[in-house]
């Protein structure tokens, strides 16, 4: 429900906030006091496309201002929730409107997308006019009307889940065809890699490896003539250890002779010829360590040049040759077990396919019914607005080649005005007030089954009267029995009909500096008044103040 707006500086409206309660609400006025300008701001707060114009000559910004109360389980609220908005008890919508064109649009005092605000707007509020091209005259909502008046909302969601499921199976068809394909033509180079690759044997950390032993090697090939030389002067003909041990020899004779002496040369010697031990220990180590066969390093080498050259082959590094085998082995199997794997997904979606048809075609079958029982509806509201000679048709295509989420069936509200006429879409074949009233006789039949909850008529009384007019507050008033109901009228029996009036007219501020509209609600006299200016007029007479106390008193 719309309990508050509030408006500040759009055209005439300087500073307008509006308290509104539920049923129906009537607003009327002379014309050009202002129920455009009212209507346009709730458009603004709705969503609407923004105009430079709206701005009040003279301010730096407007602003509207709507307070929605719902219901905790209304499809809106999951839109909040969906965009990280404060889900609280009154979901206010505001729009700011620059003299720059620009916008900015706020639900819940967060900052939004005017196409979010349309969005949410839209499920709350429906506008209809004798020219609107919205609501239920958008062909596109036709499909979702009549699957909410024939309580079909649960298996048109099967539906799409079924579609959903059939496209993403068709779509695993696809790629397992795509891969396949792509197997076949590289499959002689795919076979010809994992040969080589395989016969190659490349591990990861092998290269590095391989690298470390060649440069090992490599430092020993070239260290052993040095060894070589070394190992002539300590351990070779002119070696030092045996002169030394006899020159010690004939020392010790010496001391033995009493020559003492000699004792720390021989000590010396002693020590001389022990290191001499130690460092041919060490040479023979050294030696041993490099003792190796010559053709190791030729080995290491071929081994490394062909890893490098299988990289450079296919442009990577060595240590991904495994992965590559990998790939190329997949794309093998993939060959094997492909055509395999794509007749299993077909199948798989030849199922899906049957699933979504037996689905598809019973939701066919069920709009099929709601159709006619819609048409019936909405011709039995036909007579009473004068549109006795009229038909309603809910215009139903079924195409079993159409796969879509919503199914087989294409669903247009058709109106045939005359006998002998061609019927044909609702806009195109209806009259501004033939329109009107069709889409009150649809409101009146779908107002229980998924209405929006707020529901704004602007002067679809227009060109009708007496009778007309009457069941088009009649009906109004039943509308108003199960959603909010705003009436922008120009007919009496319609404004008699609310539970509440509100008289929309300018008023001339600080002795005609400027206009400005003025909403003002109306007590029993008051509008006793303003339905015999309806009446009457320009001039009301007594005899109009007597019918409409009569026409209010027969109403209420």
């Amino acid at each position: 429900m719309l309990n508050t707006l509030s408006v500040r500086n759009i055209v005439l409206i300087d500073q307008l906030d509006l308290a509104l309660d539920g049923g129906m609400t009537v607003l009327t006025g002379e014309t050009g006091a202002g129920k455009s300008i009212l209507l346009d701001a709730l458009t603004l707060a709705l969503g609407g496309r923004g105009d430079a114009s709206l701005v009040r000559a003279g301010c730096d910004s407007g602003q509207v201002v709507a307070v929605l109360q719902l219901a905790k389980d209304h499809p809106a609220r999951a839109a909040l929730r969906d965009n990280a908005i404060p889900d609280d008890e009154d979901v206010i919508l505001r729009r700011v409107q620059y003299p720059d064109g620009r916008t900015r649009a706020f639900i819940n005092d967060q900052p939004v997308s005017a196409a979010l605000l349309q969005r949410v707007g839209s499920q709350i509020v429906e506008i209809h006019g004798q020219h609107d091209d919205r609501a239920l005259v958008d062909a596109a909502t036709h499909r979702s009307s009549l699957d909410t008046f024939g309580v079909l909302e649960g298996q048109a969601a099967a539906v799409r889940e079924a579609w959903s499921a059939l496209t993403d199976a068709q779509d695993a068809v696809t790629a397992q065809k795509a891969l396949v394909v792509e197997a076949l033509a590289q499959e002689d180079y795919a076979r010809h890699a994992v040969e080589e690759l395989s016969k190659l044997g490349a591990k990861v950390g092998e290269e590095e490896e391989l690298a470390e032993r060649r440069q090992h090697l490599q430092q020993i090939e070239r260290s052993a003539s040095d060894v070589k030389e070394t190992d002539d002067i300590l351990n070779g003909p002119a070696a030092p250890a045996p002169a030394l041990s006899s020159l010690m020899r004939r020392l010790l004779r010496k001391i033995d002779s009493g020559a003492t002496l000699f004792q720390p040369i021989v000590d010396a010697l002693d020590a001389s010829l022990i290191a001499l031990d130690h460092t041919s220990d060490t040479l023979e180590a050294l030696k041993r360590e490099m003792a190796y066969d010559p053709s190791e390093l030729e080995n290491v080498e071929e081994r490394l040049f062909a890893l490098r050259a299988a990289a450079r082959k296919h442009q990577t590094v060595c240590d991904e040759l495994p992965a590559i085998l990998q790939k190329y082995a997949g794309d093998l199997e993939t060959l094997q077990s492909g055509e395999t794997k794509l007749a299993a997904l077909k199948h798989a979606a030849a199922k899906a396919l049957a699933d979504y048809s037996a689905l598809a075609g019973t939701l066919s079958a069920g709009r099929a019914k709601a159709a006619s029982a819609l048409g019936e509806a909405v011709g039995a509201e036909l007579p009473d607005l004068k549109l006795g000679a009229a038909k309603f048709i809910v215009d139903h295509q079924i195409d079993k080649s159409r796969i879509a989420a919503s199914g087989f069936d294409q669903i247009a509200f058709h109106v045939q005005t005359n006998p002998g006429t061609m019927a044909g879409p609702l806009l195109k074949v209806a009259s501004g007030g033939e329109l009107s009233r069709f889409l009150l006789a649809l409101k009146v039949v779908l107002a229980d089954r998924g209405s929006a909850p707020v529901l704004i008529f602007d002067e679809i009384d227009t060109g009708v009267g007496g009778a007309v007019a009457d069941a088009i507050g009649r009906r109004l008033a039943r509308l108003a029995g199960k959603v909010q109901v705003l009436a922008v009228t120009h007919a009496p029996q319609v404004a008699a009909r609310a539970q509440r009036h509100l008289l929309i007219e300018k008023q001339a501020v600080e002795e005609g500096a400027f206009v400005r509209t003025h909403v003002k609600p109306l007590d029993k006299p008051a509008r006793r008044e303003e339905v015999a200016r309806m009446l009457a007029g320009a001039v009301v007479t007594e005899e109009a103040r007597a019918a409409a106390s009569k026409l209010l008193s027969e109403v209420h």
